[in-house]
């Protein structure tokens, strides 16, 4: 099957030529023929799987039909990232179909964005938290509203947004499509799809397994060396760009700055930097001028970026479909790429859940020459001498 099965709109189909899409991926052929008809849709797919193109092209199928300039469309995103990857999809079939999308966020002035509603749009690609306070003084307007879309649903749980998802959807009172996304469905989302979707088809498309091109493997550590192992892995490894995982923003940070002491070029990706600062983080790193970005994993959502030719989870991911996601980023558009994993103990049934997933045994690596049985420096005492007792006699 291929896009003209669909009978899109010759705007939209024109499109999609220009792109050069051909081929749908299974979620795109799932998922878009439910959404043409109207029904609300539950699609249960990992980010790289074709999921944006699988809403965004029947949408503007879709609006296509109606006036133009208003706001019939709502795409909630977890991420800056990923709400701007999202427009910018949108708007490169703007020469096409007209339709223009706008993104609404946080960590930078309000100006910008009230202009560019004002100018007109007819989808807004928008982070809760700059859209509730946009909805709250009456910035954006959602009377026109015929389709909202909830992007990464589980990533909006992880990251808090429940809450003001709900407040939002408390000041959208016409009728709508609703679309939700997500790579999976805990307890919480499914009350939410229970609560705002009315009769879904759900849809979910197998697991999306990395690449055939990428390398996998784990190097054995005690947890005191993992940073001293992780200078000696880029000392001796020959690298081009480096995605390195770590499982909080504090240990980002941290790691970053040894990175830095060291002599490398590296740069921390996380949630709490200002948004002209991500911005510039990620453009060092797209130029060649950070060879090292230290992320966690919702810092990273939404990154696009194609010549990473290592990703180092300094940190053992949580959970399978987290390592499918991390690497991922290498070893794409058929080049080679490594994961790399730091394990310890700890690591133990995570490790064998990942080798059931690739159904194959992990190749253990170790680095020659490197001290793998210095002691842990010892804990400094909490008092420079012994308290006294405070019991009375």
């Amino acid at each position: 099957m291929n896009f003209e099965t669909f009978n899109f709109h010759p705007s939209v189909m024109a499109g999609v030529r220009s792109l050069g899409y051909t081929i749908p991926t299974p979620i795109q052929l799932k998922a878009i023929p439910p959404v043409m008809l109207g029904r609300d849709v539950i699609g249960l797919a990992q980010t790289g799987t074709g999921k944006t193109a699988a809403f965004v092209l029947p949408i503007l199928h879709k609006l296509l039909t109606g006036p133009l300039g208003r706001v019939r469309c709502l795409i909630i995103s977890p991420t800056r990232e990923l709400a701007e990857q999202t427009c910018d999809f949108i708007n490169s079939l703007q020469s096409f179909t007209g339709l223009r999308g706008v993104t609404i966020y946080g960590g930078v002035g309000e100006s910008q964005q009230i202009m560019s509603l004002r100018n007109g749009a007819d989808i807004i690609v928008a982070c809760p938290g700059r859209l509730l306070d946009f909805l709250w003084k009456g910035t954006v307007g959602l009377a026109d509203l015929e389709v909202l879309v909830i992007d990464e649903a589980d990533r909006m749980f992880d990251m808090g947004f429940l809450p003001d998802i709900r407040s939002i959807l408390a000041c959208i009172l016409n009728q709508r499509q609703t679309l939700l996304f997500s790579a999976t469905m805990p307890e919480n989302i499914r009350r939410l799809t229970r609560d705002i979707l009315n009769n879904p088809v759900t849809i979910q498309v197998d697991r999306q397994m990395p690449a055939k091109t990428v390398a996998h493997r784990l190097y054995p550590v005690e947890p005191h060396l993992k940073t001293e192992l992780l200078k000696e892995i880029l000392k001796q490894t020959k690298t081009d760009s480096v995605l390195v995982f770590t499982r909080t923003k504090h240990r980002a940070e941290r790691l970053t700055q040894q990175l830095v002491r060291a002599g490398y070029r590296a740069n921390a990706l996380q949630g709490n930097m200002p948004q002209h600062r991500r911005q510039s983080v990620l453009k060092d790193f797209r130029a060649g001028a950070t060879k090292i970005l230290v992320a966690t994993d919702i810092a990273s959502r939404g990154i696009d970026i194609l010549q990473i030719s290592h990703v180092i989870n300094y940190d053992m991911p949580e959970s399978v479909d987290d390592y499918i996601h991390r690497a991922g980023r290498t070893g794409r558009v058929e080049k080679s790429g490594d994961a790399f994993t730091l394990v310890t103990d700890a690591d133990t049934s995570k490790i064998r859940a990942l080798e059931r997933l690739l159904k194959k045994p992990l190749e253990r690596q170790t680095i020659h020459g490197f001290n793998y049985a210095k002691p842990a420096p010892a804990d400094k005492p909490r008092f420079s001498r012994q308290p006294q007792s405070t019991s009375r006699q």
